[in-house]
C-alpha cells in the first residue's frame, strides 16, 4: 500500500512514523510512506498557504490554490483522498479496515480553520474525524489513521491472526488478558484460564468482553 500526507508540519512525522510496526511495514516494502509539505506548493515569497474567510470571521483558511496543485500532483487512478477534519465522519476500526483495502490513500491535514469549501467539494473523496475535540492541527489524526491502517495490511504483524482478535473488531471491548505469574500480590489468574479447558476459556472471554463493554462503552451494544 501506499500512503501520502500532506502536511504544513512535515517536522511532527519523522519520530512517530520511524519507529515500531510503521517502521517494519516501510522496511519490509509492504508501505510506501511520503510526507510532503504544502508549502512547496506555492509560488510566492512568503509561500502563503491561508487567507482570511470572505464574509468575515475568526482565524484563517487553508487557500485552494496549493492544496488542488499539490493534490493533483500527488494523486494518481487509485488514490483515494481524505480530508482530516472535525466535520469529518468519526474514524472506527472498520473503517480503518475499508481503507486498509485501498491501493492509495493521500491524507490532506487541516489546519487553521479548515479548508476553502471547494477542497471538499472537488478534490476530496472522504473526511475523517478520530474524536470530538480541538487538535492544533490535522498532522497527529493523520498519524494515527496511518498507524491503524498498517497494522491491518497483510503480513505486517506477522500473525494477521492478532488484527482479527483485538478491540472494537466486532462490537465488544477485548476481553481481560493475563500472564505469567499465576499469582501476584495476591491477585489470581482466574482458574478458568489455567483450566487447558478452551471452550470453556472462549465462552468466559464473551462474557467478560460483554461485560467490559456494558460498563465501559454501552453505545457499542446499542
Amino acid at each position: 500500500m501506499k500512503i501520502d500526507v500532506l502536511t504544513l508540519f512535515p517536522g511532527m512525522f519523522p519520530g512517530p512514523l520511524d519507529e515500531s510496526i510503521i517502521k517494519r511495514a516501510c522496511e519490509s516494502g509492504r508501505l510506501q510512506l511520503g510526507v510532503h509539505d504544502l508549502r512547496d506548493y506555492t509560488h510566492d515569497r512568503h509561500r502563503t498557504v491561508d487567507d482570511r474567510p470572505f464574509g468575515g470571521g475568526p482565524g484563517m483558511l487553508l487557500k485552494p490554490e496549493p492544496l488542488f496543485e499539490a493534490v493533483e500532483a500527488l494523486r494518481g487512478e487509485k488514490t483515494r483522498v481524505i480530508l482530516t477534519s472535525p466535520a469529518g465522519r468519526p474514524f472506527r476500526q472498520e473503517i480503518a479496515r475499508e481503507l486498509a483495502g485501498e491501493k492509495h490513500l493521500l491524507l490532506v491535514c487541516g489546519s487553521y480553520e479548515g479548508f476553502d469549501e471547494r477542497v471538499r467539494q472537488s478534490l476530496a473523496d472522504d473526511e475523517i474525524s478520530i474524536g470530538d475535540y480541538v487538535l492544533t492541527n490535522g498532522a497527529l489524526p493523520a498519524m494515527v489513521i496511518v498507524d491503524a491502517v498498517t497494522r491491518l495490511l497483510p503480513g505486517v504483524l506477522g500473525d494477521d491472526e492478532s488484527s482479527q482478535d483485538e478491540s472494537f473488531c466486532g462490537c465488544l471491548l477485548e476481553y481481560p488478558q493475563y500472564t505469567r505469574p499465576a499469582e501476584f500480590r495476591g491477585m489470581n489468574v482466574p482458574e478458568v484460564l489455567l483450566s487447558g479447558d478452551h471452550a470453556a476459556i472462549e465462552k468466559w472471554r464473551r462474557e467478560q468482553a460483554t461485560v467490559q463493554t456494558r460498563q465501559r462503552r454501552p453505545d457499542l451494544l446499542e
